[in-house]
């Protein structure tokens, strides 16, 4: 009796328990606060790697675009480690996704850089922060969209690696070919 009470406690304490599902709403609520919470956190760092090389040093005094794209490198890394693991929970090929981040941000940082350039030359240079707030709410709200529908969904990445691969072995099969030597029957009475 005593084997049985500790086999139905094991059993009990083993047991699998099915997680009830998170309604989607639900799931798109978290997805949203958790992409908020880290770009906030990127923000912080560019925001202050930014601040420091262009307001607080005066290193890149008058050279705003260059100190707003160190800082967006910056916070662009952690941005993109944290949110394909927590917020996207994505397991697609990571080299693709890094290089539609790259292709966003070129993309992006181009007329942000340009565009913040100008304003902090409007507004002076006591405003670099306000120029950098200003640009970073651009890019929070297009980024949001990015990498939800571009960068971490399985889908699109499955799509350029087949394309990538099938552009590979087209590649190769030309290349395959042109080696081969091309031989023609000869004729027997020669």
């Amino acid at each position: 009796m005593y084997i049985e009470e500790n086999m139905k406690e094991e059993l009990v304490e083993n047991a699998v328990v099915p997680k009830k599902e998170k309604s989607p709403k639900l799931k798109q609520f978290l997805q949203i606060l958790k992409f908020t919470a880290f770009s906030a956190s990127a923000g912080v760092i560019q925001l202050v790697s930014t601040s420091t090389l262009y307001d607080w040093t005066g290193w890149l005094s008058g050279y705003y675009w260059l100190a707003y794209v160190i800082g967006l490198t910056l916070s662009v890394v952690w941005n993109f480690t944290f949110n394909r693991k927590f917020t996207f929970k994505a397991s697609s090929n990571i080299t693709i996704a890094m290089l539609l981040v790259v292709l966003y941000n070129l993309m992006i940082v181009v007329p942000l850089a340009w565009g913040g350039d100008i304003l902090a030359k409007r507004w002076g240079d006591p405003y670099g922060i306000a120029v950098t707030a200003v640009m970073m709410l651009i890019n929070f709200s297009t980024e949001f969209f990015w990498d939800k529908f571009i960068v971490f969904n399985d889908k699109v990445i499955c799509k350029i690696e087949r394309l990538i691969n099938r552009k590979k072995i087209n590649t190769e099969g030309l290349a395959d070919s042109s080696e081969k030597e091309v031989t023609t029957p000869q004729n027997e009475e020669e």
